[in-house]
């Protein structure tokens, strides 16, 4: 980390030099639902002067020729045509996360801006909540919670029983770096781990984490106990486990979605859980986030939702910045960004 912040240091002082005055950078909000976290504003304003949109909007003629980078915070702020076309010196829009089905790769190309996102920071946090859904799940720790401060705590032992972890198959679907730091953790509980990519791994990293590749998707379904989903959001994606995918799986098997909710077909998941077809899921994703209030399911048992966690540790959210700032200065220096996206 050390390395980084001192090569983030120098580019920020050739900016100084050569500009007179820091970059300006377009954010959301400061702080809010949607903002960049308070804690996080020193560290920017030492390499950037910073714009909400707010100010943006109130002085869009002279602010927009002055913006030359936009750090998206969860998706904001939303990128459009109308958007880039009033920055007509942007250069950069840096992604506070892995996922990128939130923007339209190819037109933001058009307009000569480059895009980073943010790989590195992410892996570790969200392999944790995944391995966290699991063994939240497998435990029912939601419902025994629940019990435990009920005013009568009257349960019947066999109402509770959970799903032993060790020795249990999970299958991963999306063996990128997150998927693997799954496989690692899961390693560690003595799981039986199966995996689904486009591309298979080397030898040498399926034996360290002692996982088994499946060419086929539905040979894994078929097998696993646990069916992790951690891939990106794209058209070979969207609905990739929907009715005939769930009816594949154990009746005692759990789906847990890390990746986004879009990749699963929700209403199949519902009439899944409700009739038996499998046995629970653990949801960090939903399409929409968050659902509507009346949506069938907040109303079933046999899952647990929570409200996109992924990344969220005050470490994590950190090194998300640092790794932007450091894409956002090697794009306005003219260097190579660490972490580029291109359109496909």
């Amino acid at each position: 980390m050390a390395t980084k912040i001192s090569a983030t240091k120098h580019l920020k002082i050739n900016l100084i030099m050569e500009r007179g005055e820091l970059p300006w950078l377009l954010v959301n909000e400061i702080g809010g639902i949607r903002g960049i976290l308070h804690s996080h504003v020193p560290f920017l304003k030492k390499h950037f002067h910073l714009i909400t949109m707010k100010e943006f909007l109130e002085n869009r003629k002279d602010v927009g020729k002055k913006v030359q980078a936009i750090y998206l915070w969860w998706h904001k702020p939303v990128i459009d045509k109308e958007l880039l076309q009033s920055l007509p010196n942007l250069k950069v829009i840096a992604n506070s996360g892995v996922g990128m089905d939130h923007l339209d790769l190819n037109l933001v190309a058009s307009f000569g801006v480059k895009m980073a996102n943010a790989p590195r920071a992410v892996s570790s946090a969200t392999a944790d909540t995944g391995m966290a859904l699991l063994l939240a799940s497998a435990r029912r720790l939601v419902e025994v919670h629940n019990i435990s401060i009920s005013p009568s705590m009257d349960y019947c032992e066999a109402d509770i029983l959970g799903v032993k972890v060790a020795g249990a198959t999970l299958g991963i679907i999306g063996m990128g770096s997150i998927g693997y730091k799954i496989a690692l953790r899961a390693k560690a509980f003595e799981m039986n781990i199966l995996y689904h990519n486009r591309t298979r791994r080397k030898v040498q990293e399926e034996q360290a984490v002692g996982a088994t590749y499946c060419k086929k998707m539905d040979s894994l379904l078929q097998q696993a106990d646990f069916v992790m989903l951690v891939v990106s959001l794209t058209p070979q994606t969207h609905k990739l486990i929907g009715k005939r995918e769930l009816e594949l799986m154990k009746p005692t098997a759990t789906l847990i979605n890390i990746s986004r909710g879009a990749v699963v077909d929700q209403e199949a998941l519902v009439a899944a859980l409700q009739t038996g077809v499998i046995g629970a899921a653990a949801l960090d994703v939903t399409s929409p986030e968050p659902l509507p209030r009346d949506h069938p399911l907040l109303k079933l048992k046999n899952i647990i939702i929570t409200p996109h966690l992924g990344i969220k540790t005050d470490k994590a959210t950190y090194m998300i910045t640092e790794e932007a700032v450091e894409n956002i200065l090697a794009a306005l220096n003219g260097l190579p960004l660490p972490s580029e996206v291109l359109p496909s």
